[in-house]
C-alpha cells in the first residue's frame, strides 16, 4: 500500500506511515476508497510537517558554548537523546544533523580537556616564576634607589645624618623634611610589586645625628610574589637570602 500523504510504500495493513507519521485508514474502514487505501479518520487532520527536535537544537547550542562548565557533557547527552527521539518519531521529528553536530562538538571538547590541562600545567608555573623574577628585579632596583637617595640626603642634611623615615626623601621643597629625592610612592608606600619594604633608622648619636640604617624587602607571599629576601644598610651593599629574611650576614647580591 502507498501512503496518501507522502507517497511512501508501506506494508499492507499499516496503521501509521513510517515516513511522515500520519495515521492510515484501511480500505475496509472507508468503503469504496480507491487503491485500497482509505482517507484520514473523521476529525483527524494530519499535516505531514516535520518539527525540529528541541533536544537536537539544545545539543548544538551547548556544543558551541565551550566556556560554560559541563556544556560538553550536556551536549553529548542531549545529542544521543535527540537521535533516539528522532529515530522513534517515525518521521515526525527532524534535526539529526543538529544532534550529530552537537555530539561532535561535545566529544571534541572532552578530548581537548587533557591537552588543555597539560598546557596549563606547563604554562602556569612558568608564568608564576616569571612574575616572581620580575618582582624581585623591581625590588632590587628599589633598594638601589633608596640607597642613593639616603646617601644624598645625608650629604644635604649633615646635621641630621640619615633620614628618620623614607617620607623625608619624598617630594617637596627640597629641604630636610621633604628632600625631593624620590617619588611619593616609594617614599610613603611600604608595599608594591609583590614586596613589602621596611626602613629602620639607627639610634642617633650624641649630636642627634642618625649614622646607620637598614632596609629590608620581603615577599608579601612567600613563593607566590617572590622567593628571595633582600637587606640593605649604610654600607650600600644589598644582601640576599632565599626562603627567609636577609640580614647583614647574608650573601651579597651579585
Amino acid at each position: 500500500m502507498k501512503c496518501p500523504y507522502c507517497g511512501e510504500m508501506l506494508a499492507d495493513g499499516s496503521q501509521f506511515c513510517a515516513r511522515c507519521g500520519n495515521r492510515l485508514v484501511s480500505a475496509t474502514a472507508v468503503a469504496g476508497a480507491p487503491g485500497g487505501v482509505g482517507t484520514p479518520a473523521a476529525g483527524y487532520a494530519p499535516t505531514g510537517v516535520q518539527t525540529t527536535s528541541g533536544k537536537a537544537i539544545a545539543s548544538l547550542i551547548l556544543g558551541i558554548l565551550v566556556f560554560i562548565p559541563f556544556s560538553a557533557v550536556a551536549a553529548i547527552i542531549l545529542g544521543h537523546l535527540a537521535l533516539s527521539e528522532i529515530k522513534k518519531s517515525a518521521g515526525r521529528l527532524k534535526g539529526q544533523g543538529l544532534a550529530t553536530a552537537g555530539l561532535i562538538l561535545g566529544y571534541a571538547e572532552i578530548a581537548l580537556i587533557p591537552v588543555i590541562l597539560i598546557i596549563a600545567a606547563i604554562a602556569i608555573p612558568n608564568l608564576l616564576r616569571a612574575k616572581m623574577a620580575a618582582n624581585e628585579a623591581s625590588s632590587v632596583g628599589a633598594m638601589r634607589t633608596y640607597s642613593m637617595a639616603i646617601f644624598s640626603y645625608a650629604e644635604k642634611c649633615p646635621q641630621q645624618g640619615y633620614p628618620v623615615s623614607t617620607e623625608k626623601l619624598g617630594p617637596g621643597a627640597g629641604d630636610c623634611d621633604s628632600a625631593n629625592l624620590i617619588d611619593r610612592v616609594p617614599a610613603t608606600n611600604p608595599s608594591r610589586n609583590g614586596y613589602v619594604f621596611h626602613y629602620e633608622p639607627g639610634a642617633p648619636d650624641a649630636t642627634g645625628r642618625v649614622m646607620s640604617y637598614t632596609i629590608t624587602a620581603d615577599p608579601i607571599q612567600q613563593n607566590t610574589t617572590g622567593i628571595r629576601h633582600f637587606f640593605l644598610d649604610e654600607s650600600g651593599v644589598i644582601r640576599v637570602e632565599s626562603g627567609h629574611a636577609a640580614s647583614a650576614e647574608s650573601t651579597p647580591l651579585r
